[in-house]
């Protein structure tokens, strides 16, 4: 890769590393699940005029934006207003990569090699540290939720690599036009109509800005610069950049919101983001579609 793509690479994942941060304020703007819907609603409206029709059959779409988008999101916001701290959130999710080897075993006949069978056990070993320091200080129930968001990822990342999009920025934004009204729907049962509507009514530059990031700058600049990289480089060239994600999350919440980072952490990032690595390592299965991080967000939080 030439220095501009690795500078570029290196942006996408500040990008999403820091987007946990930004997700940790709009969570002092916004109920959960109705930031969520803003946000895939502010990704979606101006830019499916500008992406073309869909280029994958409308099953996946609406596959992937119920699994990603309403049930992913809308766990990992939930658990970061339970109070899953922003660094730890973006380091957490990085365990969808040891769920989508599962799932693709089980959906696709991908059998992991020794080497990514290794990685899977490391990884997990870090999440267990994780659990231990976050069951230490703070609330086991953001954690439990963030797991199961990366569970939720895993089953979005075989459904990504069944769909084979051409075009992830095309794919991603059509998968954004999915979830906004599920979520809406959840958000007004759940948190009322009035938690929408305040929410609405004080809306402010800081509540403007937050959901602008979310929308346009981790996805649709985040999506479309990785989706260029991807069709210019090998996957096992650009992937590893993606690891990237936790290191920056973690900084971004250690410098812009004060958390802690314990010797556990720093334990359960060494082990998490170690395992993934062997994980992603190529030629450990049978080779298929590969599929860019969702997201990241993270792989990447809460409140507080």
């Amino acid at each position: 890769m030439p220095p501009a793509h690795i500078a570029l690479a290196a942006l996408v994942a500040a990008v999403w590393g820091v987007n946990f941060v930004v997700i940790e304020i709009g969570l002092g703007h916004f109920p959960p699940l109705f930031f969520s819907a803003l946000r895939f609603l502010a990704a979606a409206l101006p830019a499916v005029f500008f992406v073309g029709r869909p280029k994958v059959a409308w099953k996946w779409i609406v596959g992937v934006g119920l699994v990603l988008g309403v049930a992913k999101f809308g766990l990992l916001f939930t658990g970061m207003d339970q109070g899953a701290p922003a660094g730890l959130s973006s380091l957490i999710l990085q365990i969808q990569a040891v769920f989508t080897a599962l799932f693709a075993f089980v959906a696709l006949g991908e059998r992991p090699g020794p080497v990514r069978v290794l990685g899977m056990a490391v990884a997990l070993a870090g999440i267990a540290v994780a659990a231990v320091d976050e069951g230490t200080s703070g609330p086991m129930v953001g954690f439990v939720l963030l797991v199961a968001a990366a569970a939720c990822w895993g089953v979005s990342n075989v459904l990504t690599r069944k769909a084979s999009p051409p075009d992830a920025l095309n794919f991603m934004v059509w998968v954004s036009t999915v979830p906004v009204l599920p979520l809406l729907a959840l958000s007004l049962l759940t948190e009322g109509v009035d938690r929408d509507v305040e929410a609405l009514r004080s809306l402010d530059w800081t509540g403007a800005g937050v959901v602008i990031y979310v929308a346009w700058i981790t996805t649709i600049f985040g999506f479309g610069a990785w989706g260029f990289l991807m069709r210019h480089h090998p996957a096992s060239s650009v992937a590893p950049f993606s690891l990237l994600v936790p290191v920056f999350g973690m900084s971004s919440a250690a410098l812009f919101l004060g958390e802690p980072i314990s010797p556990l952490r720093w334990c359960a990032a060494s082990l998490l983001v170690g395992g993934v690595a062997l994980t992603s390592l190529p030629g450990g299965r049978q080779a298929g579609p590969v599929s860019p991080p969702a997201d990241a967000e993270p792989v990447a939080a809460g409140r507080k």
